[in-house]
């Protein structure tokens, strides 16, 4: 089953008793040929898990970074057929890191749930984050990655109570997303001292590991959540690297990949006895 690479990456990673990064970009930003070289580079750099969106013209809980991208990406011709193909292109050549998309029910539905369960699946996604799908309507998009082995992954939040997380975790396997931050990508950023209890709340109602991610923007900030949480997830601050290399006229991945590299780094030495 291909949930069987998020489960050991999180087994790998608590038996080197650190946190994990997981880097979000979008499928075709800036362009398809760019985005497979950013895609390419994420494992070396340092990325545990990869967050893959998939473009859509509303997506509603991003900030404008990306919502930015989002553009980009539809811009350059990327549909959801062609974010599976690009997924497939980066797994043909990395057997191991985890593979996430990310993104929103219409594309889905649009597609065929059980057609893109298939073709996800053959093209060695382990996971889907769908923003807009809450579990009292997700029977159908369950039982369509159910029958292929992928992970549905969700989102908890500040507000979701303890009947809130008990509904979260029902159907949720390979780690749970904390939205550390009300409101949308990109604009507030996360406090560790405000996440850590909350983390603590969602791994006992899950069972699960817990990544946090909305607001996440420097090394330092990455750290600090580092030594709460199981995972950080950091979106905004790489798409608008790209914006910056278009800005330029200058070429995406190395800024993106040197973005995450800082991250990581921040990530995995937070918890050394000297920054603890």
């Amino acid at each position: 089953m291909t949930t069987a690479r998020i489960d050991a990456r999180f087994a790998a990673l608590k038996a080197e008793g650190r946190a994990g990064f997981v880097a979000y970009v979008m499928a075709g930003d800036p362009s398809p040929h760019e985005a497979l070289d950013i895609l390419r580079g994420l494992p070396a750099a340092g990325a545990d898990l990869i967050e893959l969106g998939f473009p859509f013209s509303d997506p509603m809980a991003e900030g404008p970074p990306i919502q930015r991208a989002a553009l980009r990406g539809l811009r350059s011709g990327l549909t959801l057929r062609g974010t599976l193909d690009l997924a497939a292109a980066f797994r043909a050549g990395d057997a191991d890191t985890p593979l996430i998309l990310m993104g929103y029910l219409n594309p889905l539905e649009s597609y065929g749930l059980s057609a893109f369960a298939r073709d996800a699946a053959a093209a060695g996604v382990d996971g889907l984050i769908v923003v807009d799908c809450p579990p009292e309507e997700a029977g159908p998009l369950t039982a369509a990655l159910d029958a292929v082995g992928i992970s549905l992954i969700r989102l908890a939040t500040p507000t979701s109570d303890d009947a809130r997380l008990k509904t979260i975790a029902e159907g949720t396997s390979g780690f749970v997303y904390y939205v550390s931050v009300a409101g949308v990508t990109g604009v507030k950023e996360a406090e560790a001292v405000a996440v850590a209890p909350a983390v603590e709340r969602v791994r006992r109602a899950s069972g699960l590991p817990v990544a946090v991610g909305f607001g996440v923007k420097t090394p330092e900030r990455a750290a600090s959540i580092a030594r709460v949480a199981d995972a950080v997830v950091a979106g905004s601050v790489l798409v608008d690297e790209v914006a910056a290399a278009l800005a330029e006229n200058a070429p995406a991945a190395p800024r993106v990949l040197a973005k995450v590299r800082a991250l990581a780094d921040a990530v995995r030495g937070a918890r050394t006895p000297e920054t603890v």
